[in-house]
């Protein structure tokens, strides 16, 4: 049995009154594991169909959710569909936030406080790869992280930054067209998850928890658009930083209103005051009414409208990229090695830092100043007048995308592939796409009959 912080269970017993032993007994229950397909990679249906064996049921609000029960035959994180970005290995209320949000493919979007990148992820199979996502992470080890788990699904129209939020309010200002806030807590929802949180716990935390989300909310205020949506979520049952949050930024701004949304069985209403009624339309996942821990989220809208066809400008302008021409051996390597021009849409949408080459999501804002670890999709470099492929870009692409590709077997070769070994191979030399049951996971380069390894050396399973 996990041992709960005293005062966190006197406060929760007068939250819940007779629902808290309901709500202890669920501490005592196995927690639940889920996963959600990637949309970047292929439909839920193809999914289904390449998975018979796995025990899966549907999470309720995320239509590419799903439990999962870890067995002999399907165990998702040692499967090679997880390194090709088939899916997420994703807790299942942590993702009602981003489907509360709502993103449209060409809209720009900011998911403010991103790592590990559940949520980015989410909200990037939603976009379709079109429009702008800027996805940010205040620490350092986390945003590399983030960045890692970018490049894995395959998603291009990404812009990772490692800033604080008031720089980035400052750099781009009201630019977005819906902002996550996935705030920094006291995790207190995932003491069944993680019971080391119930050591770090305190009432102090809580409160310095609550102060940082008041200056981040702000930050994101500053950064939506006229009539754009906003999403504040935690992971914390803590009401100084769930409606207490929310009812402190609507005091501070009241050019935004709570929004009525449709709440799946089991989620409850928040808790309101007679000040502030409207709190009751923000949602609560307990894990004695979900399948799920702990979650708050409330969405937001700003006042105002835009017309149609509207589109922001970042406060510091656009990045300007290079021309196509100007990468004379990446449109080798593309005429080559894929049957798609990655450039038709925008011929100066490249970037180039040293021998590193990007292609830019559109709309992407300056950024100069910014500390930047992804600016799009990583297409690869250029070394002595010729084209390296990079493995995001594998990631990015579909069999289809290619001219050669090569199917491994799951039973030995995808295993094999990813431990770094060569493998035999008869056709034409170039680079290939190696692919798991139709997905991508990576480079290989036949020379003679022998397929060299480009799987990254720091990714290898061993």
């Amino acid at each position: 049995m996990i041992q709960l912080p005293r005062d966190f269970t006197i406060r929760m017993q007068d939250m819940l009154g007779e629902a808290y032993p309901a709500f202890l007994r669920s501490y005592e229950e196995e927690r639940v594991q889920a996963l959600r397909v990637n949309a970047l990679k292929g439909s839920r249906e193809d999914f289904l169909n390449k998975v018979p064996f796995a025990d899966l049921r549907a999470v309720p609000w995320e239509a590419d959710g799903f439990y999962y029960r870890a067995n002999a035959d399907f165990s998702p994180g040692k499967h090679p569909f997880h390194e090709a970005g088939v899916y997420y290995i994703q807790e299942p209320s942590a993702m009602a936030p981003a489907a509360y949000l709502e993103a449209q493919p060409g809209e720009c979007v900011l998911d403010l406080c991103a790592a590990p990148g559940g949520k980015t992820t989410q909200i990037a199979s939603c976009m379709n790869n079109q429009g702008l996502l800027v996805c940010n992470e205040i620490h350092p080890a986390r945003a590399k992280i983030l960045s890692e788990n970018v490049e894995r699904m395959g998603i291009r129209n990404a812009l990772v930054t490692n800033e604080t939020p008031q720089r980035l309010a400052e750099v781009l200002g009201a630019y977005f067209d819906r902002i996550l806030v996935d705030a920094p807590c006291s995790g207190e929802g995932m003491f069944r998850k993680n019971a080391e949180a119930c050591s770090e716990w305190s009432a102090e935390n809580v409160q310095l928890c609550a102060d940082r989300q008041d200056e981040i909310l702000d930050c994101a205020a500053d950064m939506l658009r006229p009539g754009g949506r906003l999403v504040y979520a935690t992971c914390t049952f803590a009401p100084a930083e769930n409606e207490g949050s929310i009812a402190r930024f609507l005091d501070r701004h009241c050019d935004y209103e709570i929004l009525e949304v449709h709440r799946y069985e089991g989620m409850a209403a928040g808790y309101s005051s007679r000040q502030r009624p409207e709190l009751e339309r923000t949602i609560r996942l307990f894990p004695h009414l979900v399948c799920g821990e702990g979650h708050y989220l409330a969405v937001l809208q700003k006042q105002g409208e835009v017309p149609p066809g509207y589109r922001a400008f970042p406060a510091n302008g656009l990045q300007k990229g290079i021309s196509v021409r100007e990468a004379k051996e990446f449109l080798q390597f593309q005429q080559e090695t894929l049957n798609t021009d990655l450039t038709a849409d925008a011929q100066d949408s490249l970037l180039k830092f040293g021998d590193q080459l990007y292609q830019m999501p559109q709309m992407m804002p300056s950024i100069k100043g910014l500390r930047v670890l992804r600016a799009g999709l990583h297409l690869g470099a250029i070394k002595k007048k010729r084209f390296e492929p990079s493995h995001a870009l594998a990631l990015a692409l579909r069999p289809k995308d290619a001219k050669r590709s090569m199917e491994l077997a799951q039973d030995g070769q995808a295993r094999a592939y990813l431990g770094g070994m060569t493998l035999n191979h008869s056709g034409e030399k170039g680079w290939y796409l190696m692919t798991v049951q139709g997905y991508s996971i990576g480079w290989g380069k036949l020379a003679g009959q022998i397929m060299k390894n480009h799987y990254p050396k720091g990714l290898r399973k061993m």
